[in-house]
């Protein structure tokens, strides 16, 4: 079999490690910018007002951001929930070639990233940036045991999610040993966050071990897993915790002479829905509106940070979302989904869907790229991009050769979008439901190999799901809406992406191309 792969700095991987010694370029230079990733977590493409004129929502900054960059219409995450999206943004990898098939990583499950997987932050530490991830990680850890050197969880299968007792499963735990396989065994010099806010244990972490050791049990009425909490938790407390911990990690990496790589993981405006009390009421779109509107100061937070520190004009901003909206109103921390539109916001506008499924609103996300060194402020980009785009991209604009055969297997360099060409680099992209759906689109035309919408919105009864056929296929060129199922009328084409995907998982990538 033949393949054409695409542009690339190639090298044998077995000399990587050899990188390691490469010279540093200094925080001044071109070659060299400061890079900072701001995830979102359940922001929906409707949320800004930059891609939505009709939000209740005001988003000055983000908009700004935009406005000062470029902003792609047509970016997606690789999967429509957030743990294999952070997977994939992180390696460059599809998180279905990993054991997690469906859905996320669950409360106390083992790390996901492979132990010697090449990572963003690994790639990034060659040319010897400092690298941090600060906020929400949801990527697993390995947590030790209070009988002996071991770790509780490395017998449990990913993906067990009816495992028995799992709630019952820190009883086993020692929070006050070093904690294995998070950020730091996967490339990162420094973490800060909370893990997953919704989950157990409620405390900050710090590199590999809880800054304050979890005392007591969560109370059953406030909102997440059961299991142990440290004294004086606040749900609303985290957004402004880790968001000061961002700008102060950017003020004393601009004293520094290498460039710094930051990658800044939000916990809004996921649930538990937990505006702080100074953006309650600021919206006209209940309290997630108020969260995402708190999402929005925190980026103007960063920049003017970045800012402040004189670094703005050479570092790569990037702002996106792990995945599209569950469009829920902040009813206890959450509400059921869809709740969001009765304020007359739709977080997914103008895609139909929302967070989980397998349809446009599950997946297609806002995408802002500033670098104002770089990259021509006002710009619009229409190309087709996914977040595993993102380390392949980063590799070419610092320079960083790799093996693209043992590494980032579904990242595509998207630099020259960048740059403002206008010429497609990818022609098709894989999507990925909760419940473990696929759909694979090539140009306009997309299939859906299912009958229903894959998440969120079966609870919706939508009255045209499931389809009569045995999948789904739209063309989004002339049904963006995707009302029209022509799966039957076009046979041919679902052929032809049904074997273009088989192709992608027999060969174990998506960035090879067969001709």
């Amino acid at each position: 079999m033949k393949f054409k792969t695409l542009k690339r700095f190639v090298f044998c991987a077995g000399i990587f490690v050899g990188l390691m010694s490469c010279n540093s370029e200094t925080k001044g230079t071109e070659q060299s910018p400061n890079i900072v990733i701001i995830l979102a977590d359940d922001l929906g493409y409707g949320d800004p007002q930059i891609y939505n004129v009709d939000s209740k929502i005001p988003t000055p900054n983000i908009d700004k951001l935009a406005r000062g960059g470029m902003r792609f219409t047509d970016a997606h995450t690789p999967s429509s929930v957030c743990t294999p999206t952070r997977y994939g943004l992180l390696t460059g990898r599809y998180a279905w070639r990993t054991p997690l098939k469906r859905s996320v990583l669950w409360a106390w499950d083992k790390p996901l990233i492979e132990k010697n997987r090449l990572t963003l932050p690994k790639l990034l530490k060659s040319k010897q940036y400092h690298t941090a991830c600060i906020g929400k990680w949801h990527l697993g850890w390995r947590w030790p045991s209070n009988t002996d050197d071991g770790f509780v969880n490395d017998t449990i299968k990913i993906g067990d999610y009816g495992l028995k007792g799992r709630n019952d499963l820190w009883k086993k735990m020692d929070f006050s040993k070093a904690l294995a396989g998070g950020p730091l065994e996967a490339g990162f010099d420094y973490y800060f966050g909370d893990d997953v806010p919704n989950f157990a244990p409620y405390t900050f972490f710090e590199n590999n071990k809880l800054i304050q050791i979890p005392d007591r049990l969560k109370p059953a009425d406030m909102f997440g897993t059961p299991g142990p909490m440290a004294e004086g938790w606040e749900l609303d407390k985290v957004m402004p915790t880790i968001t000061e911990k961002a700008v102060d990690y950017i003020k004393e990496q601009s004293k520094t002479e290498n460039p710094f790589f930051l990658y800044f993981a939000l916990t809004a405006p996921h649930t538990p829905i937990a505006p702080a009390s100074e953006f309650k009421g600021a919206t006209e779109a209940g309290s997630y509106g108020d969260f995402v509107y708190q999402v929005d100061y925190t980026v103007g937070q960063v920049v003017e940070a970045l800012k402040a520190s004189g670094q703005l004009e050479n570092t790569l901003v990037i702002f996106t979302s792990d995945n599209g909206s569950p469009q829920r109103d902040g009813t206890n921390m959450a509400g059921v989904a869809g709740s969001v539109k009765k304020y007359g916001h739709d977080p997914s506008k103008p895609w139909k869907g929302m967070k989980a499924d397998i349809l446009e609103g599950g997946h297609r996300v806002p995408f802002v790229a500033s670098w104002p060194k770089k990259i021509k402020e006002n710009s619009i980009n229409n190309q087709v991009v996914c977040l595993t785009d993102i380390i392949a991209t980063v590799a070419s604009l610092v320079e960083i050769p790799y093996d693209e055969k043992n590494a980032m297997e579904d990242s595509y360099d998207i630099s020259s979008l960048f740059m403002g060409s206008d010429a497609p680099v990818r022609t098709d992209i894989v999507h990925h439901a909760i419940n473990g759906t696929f759909a694979i689109r090539k140009g306009a035309w997309k299939l859906i190999l299912g009958k229903g919408p894959g998440g969120f919105s079966r609870s919706l009864n939508l009255p045209e799901f499931p389809v009569k056929t045995e999948g789904q296929l739209y063309n989004l060129s002339n049904d963006p809406s995707e009302t029209d199922n022509v799966y039957a009328e076009y046979p041919e084409k679902v052929r032809e992406l049904t074997e273009l995907l088989n192709q992608y998982k027999i060969n174990g990538s998506s960035n090879q191309i067969e001709i």
